[in-house]
């Protein structure tokens, strides 16, 4: 895992970061709903997310970086010594201000100073399709893992739900059904638990 890995037009990545010191990055329900809304401004221009879960000190992504960055208007003016409109300087510079925005309002609101998130943020290139599909389940199983609670099913801030939620997302939410097979083929596969050696070489969180 190379937390300096280079984030190609079209390729998918498993994204995690922590906050500084193991400190908690949401530090009340309404930060979780806070945080997604300026993932939702920052990210959704760049990437594809096809699933996340936010937990107290971290959080995990499976994203797809978008092909056609550099027509992109709403991306202007975004540069470095790679290029213009370098795909990997877009898509880290989003990142960099979705960490920012959201480290100023959390420290205006708890009378905090001083950086919040980890850097750089660790990513790892999806390069397989087993990869692909056991991340999905690792992502959602992420809290029962972590003791924050007994069923990953019932956790609020992951996207295992929405899948099965009847409503509008931003996630790629008929892709990853279709990817499985159906709702009860998704369902299905979230029973069984893989074991944790098939892991071993995705793992990014201590």
């Amino acid at each position: 895992m190379n937390p300096h890995h280079s984030l190609k037009p079209g390729a998918f990545y498993h994204i995690y970061n922590r906050g500084i010191n193991g400190e908690n990055i949401f530090k009340e329900e309404r930060n979780y709903a806070y945080f997604l809304n300026k993932y939702a401004i920052y990210l959704n221009p760049v990437i594809e997310t096809y699933a996340y879960c936010l937990l107290k000190n971290h959080f995990h992504l499976l994203v797809r970086v978008k092909t056609d960055l550099t027509c992109n208007p709403y991306l202007s003016g975004v540069e470095n010594e790679r290029g213009l409109h370098h795909t990997d300087n877009i898509v880290s510079k989003k990142f960099s201000d979705l960490f920012n925005s959201y480290t100023k309002s959390i420290n205006k609101a708890y009378n905090r100073t001083g950086g919040l998130f980890e850097t750089p943020f660790r990513r790892i290139e999806v390069t397989s399709e087993t990869y692909f599909t056991r991340l999905i389940w690792y992502i959602h199983f992420n809290p029962q893992k972590h003791g924050f609670i007994n069923d990953f099913r019932e956790y609020p801030h992951s996207s295992y739900n929405s899948f099965l939620a009847h409503k509008k997302t931003n996630l790629e939410k008929e892709e990853v059904l279709n990817w499985f097979g159906s709702e009860k083929d998704y369902l299905n596969f979230h029973e069984t638990k893989p074991f944790e050696t098939e892991f071993s070489s995705f793992i990014i969180d201590p």
